[in-house]
C-alpha cells in the first residue's frame, strides 16, 4: 500500500522504484562478485562497475515498509469449526474409546485411532478452558443414565 500511494503512473517502473529507494533488479542491487582466474593460479575478485548513487526522493516509502516489517506478527491460532465439531461429537458419543471412534460413520476421512487421539489433543491444547467446560458438561449426563 505504501508503494501504491507513492507511485507515479507517468513514470516508468525503474524510475518509480529508484525514487523510492527500492531496487528494480535484485541482481544489480547486490551484485555477486565474479572471480577471475589469474595465470598464477590465484583467485582475485573483480570489482565490476560501481553503480552511481541514485537520489532517493521518496525515502518515506522505505521507512514505512521497514516500520511495518518490524512489527510483531499477530498469531492466529485457531482450529476450523469442522474439526471442533468433529472432536466434540466423537468425545460426546464415544468418550475416550478411540477404536470405536475410528469405526464411527462420521469418521469421513477414515482417521485411525491414533489420528483421532492426536486431533483431540490438538483441540485440548488450543482450547483448554473450552475442553474442560465441555467435559464437565458431559459428566452430569452420564450420571443420570446410570
Amino acid at each position: 500500500s505504501h508503494i501504491r500511494h507513492a507511485w507515479d503512473p507517468h513514470k516508468s517502473v525503474a524510475q518509480n522504484l529508484a525514487e523510492m529507494g527500492l531496487a528494480e533488479d535484485p541482481n544489480k542491487a547486490v551484485p555477486i562478485p565474479k572471480k577471475l582466474l589469474v595465470s598464477v593460479g590465484m583467485e582475485v575478485e573483480s570489482d565490476g562497475q560501481q553503480p552511481a548513487k541514485k537520489i532517493v526522493r521518496k525515502p518515506y516509502v522505505v521507512n514505512e515498509m521497514e516500520l511495518e516489517a518490524s512489527l510483531p506478527e499477530k498469531k492466529s491460532n485457531t482450529l476450523s469449526r469442522d474439526l471442533i465439531d468433529y472432536v466434540r461429537y466423537m468425545i460426546q458419543n464415544h468418550g475416550e474409546n478411540y477404536k470405536e471412534m475410528a469405526r464411527d460413520e462420521k469418521n469421513y476421512y477414515q482417521d485411525t485411532p491414533k489420528q483421532i487421539k492426536r486431533k483431540i489433543n490438538v483441540y485440548k491444547n488450543f482450547y483448554p478452558e473450552e475442553y474442560k467446560n465441555f467435559i464437565a458438561s458431559l459428566k452430569p449426563e452420564k450420571m443420570e443414565v446410570q
